[in-house]
């Protein structure tokens, strides 16, 4: 897998994480937010500037 297939990946992971915590409205969801934050961690280290792809 190149780079760019594992940054397509991981940004459409993002991308759906940010959809179902849209969709919860104000609900908590812990392991969703982890799940955001770990994704998030995993973006910025591949060199994405996640606040131009955040609801």
């Amino acid at each position: 897998m190149t780079d760019k297939e594992l940054i397509a990946i991981t940004i459409d992971r993002y991308t759906d994480l940010q959809r179902i915590k849209k969709s919860n409205g104000n609900q908590e969801n812990a392991e969703l937010d982890y799940q955001i934050k770990i994704t998030t961690a995993k973006l910025s280290s591949l060199g994405v500037n996640v606040e131009d792809i955040t609801l």
